[in-house]
């Protein structure tokens, strides 16, 4: 390949340099351990020398065929929703000492730590747990990292999941624990949604590390079963883990209340946009446990006294037992980003207050629930499926319309509106549904709309 403008080190004598100091002869050579069925046989097409101009101009014109959830009334969710982003959220995560401070070491960065420490410490009084970790990717990396936790720390290797887990999620879980770990799969009522207790405890054993839920589950409905479920689990000597949605905690009790040993999840909805699929951010608690907490590869943030009376200071708890490692020896990984993404939301949680926080999710609990009756009350259309409260998100049964969930979100769109997400696939047995997000950006009108468009699409 000739050497290229956009590409480093395409020079010849430059790559001959790089491949003696390796000791190969080529980059074919380099490339060898690369099957040939996932080589890219054609030349590439990399364009010709054009002006910063000219590529500005193109990457513009690609960029206009999007629309953005400020230009289309959206009601999809499933992972990552549609909140109101404070102003103060942006200004303090765009400050040159945070958005800059992705690097340091224990002893130069402490104002990074003590933002991280604020973060842990709300986090902590939100789940009712003593402990908090350094964030990581997302709810998945946070719940892979939770279940291998329980693993490590109870020497067992089965893990006991919900049916009604987010299938994404699942993956990530297979991903990290399915090595260490069976994952089995409990089934849920029909009726209500709920985690089969029946089931539950035919399939927990003294094999079993622990038992994971979601609260409220991927599906939009709450799990009412919580301190059921624990106690089965420390019945047999298993831990009880729990996935939560933190705005949700406003009024539903927080998990560490109904015996949960471990808690992990999602921060995204706590100031950050969703950007390009989200700005994510995944949280790991638990107790003040020696065995748990050894468990875990992540670093904590920790307060303790200095030299100087009356001084506090802000610093790692075990980071050589974290990402900081070489990464083939690490026991998990985080991003740069993420931190972030805890600085902006400790932001959010400041500014809301516990207070706030009860109000915004009794908000949002009325909307959803406004625009559950408002749907139901089409014809051929169900919802909610489940007879359960629901926080947030709910699933749409279009059986009854001869419409196809795909051929509803389609209209939807020519109608300005992002539908819910089409999970018929994901869960078959629940026939042509989708899963649809209300929040407190909606407001009457636009429920209302979302209603009268079904309406005119059904027929």
């Amino acid at each position: 390949m000739p050497e290229h403008p956009y590409i480093p080190n395409s020079v010849q004598n430059i790559k001959k340099e790089m491949l003696d100091e390796i000791g190969v002869k080529s980059v074919e050579e380099l490339f060898a351990s690369v099957p040939q069925e996932i080589r890219i046989k054609k030349k590439l097409e990399i364009p010709h020398t054009t002006s910063e101009y000219e590529v500005r101009k193109k990457i513009e014109e690609l960029l206009s065929k999007n629309v953005t959830s400020k230009e289309m009334l959206t009601f999809l969710g499933g992972g990552c929703w549609p909140h109101y982003i404070p102003a103060v959220c942006d200004e303090i995560n765009s400050r040159s000492e945070f958005v800059t401070a992705y690097a340091g070491d224990a002893y130069s960065d402490l104002g990074r730590y003590q933002a991280l420490f604020e973060f842990q410490s709300m986090i902590a009084d939100l789940v009712s747990m003593d402990v908090v970790s350094f964030p990581t990717y997302d709810w998945g990396s946070a719940s892979g990292d939770a279940i291998r936790m329980a693993i490590l720390s109870t020497g067992r290797n089965e893990i006991l999941v919900p049916q009604t887990i987010s299938p994404e999620r699942l993956s990530v879980i297979r991903s990290y624990c399915e090595q260490l770990a069976n994952i089995r799969v409990v089934d849920y009522s029909p009726e209500t949604g709920q985690l089969n207790l029946e089931d539950l405890k035919s399939k927990i054993s003294s094999k079993t590390a622990g038992i994971y839920i979601e609260n409220p589950t991927y599906l939009g409905f709450i799990e009412t079963e919580g301190e059921e479920i624990s106690e089965i689990a420390h019945n047999h000597g298993a831990l009880f883990i729990a996935g939560v949605e933190p705005l949700s905690l406003g009024i539903l009790t927080p998990p560490g209340e109904y015996g949960a040993d471990i808690v992990c999840g999602e921060g995204q909805p706590l100031g950050m946009h969703m950007y390009l699929g989200g700005g994510l951010l995944g949280f790991i608690a638990c107790h003040d446990d020696e065995q748990i907490l050894s468990s875990s590869g992540h670093r904590f943030v920790s307060i303790t006294k200095t030299e100087r009376k009356g001084e506090w200071g802000f610093t790692y708890v075990l980071p050589e037992r974290s990402m900081l490692n070489a990464r083939e020896k690490a026991t998990t990984i985080t991003g740069t980003a993420t931190v972030l993404w805890a600085i902006t939301a400790a932001a959010y949680m400041s500014l809301l207050g516990p207070q706030g926080m009860q109000e915004l999710a009794k908000v949002i609990m009325q909307k959803s629930n406004y625009a559950i009756k408002g749907i139901s009350e089409l014809k051929g259309v169900k919802t909610p499926i489940f007879n359960s409260p629901h926080f947030k998100e709910f699933i749409v049964n279009f059986e009854g319309t001869g419409k196809t969930t795909l051929e509803v979100n389609k209209a939807l769109l020519k109608c300005g509106i992002q539908g819910g997400k089409d999970i018929t696939k994901e869960f078959p047995e629940l026939g042509k549904s989708a899963l649809y997000c209300v929040t407190e950006v909606h407001s009457k009108k636009d429920i209302d709309r979302l209603v009268n468009t079904l309406e005119e699409i059904i027929g």
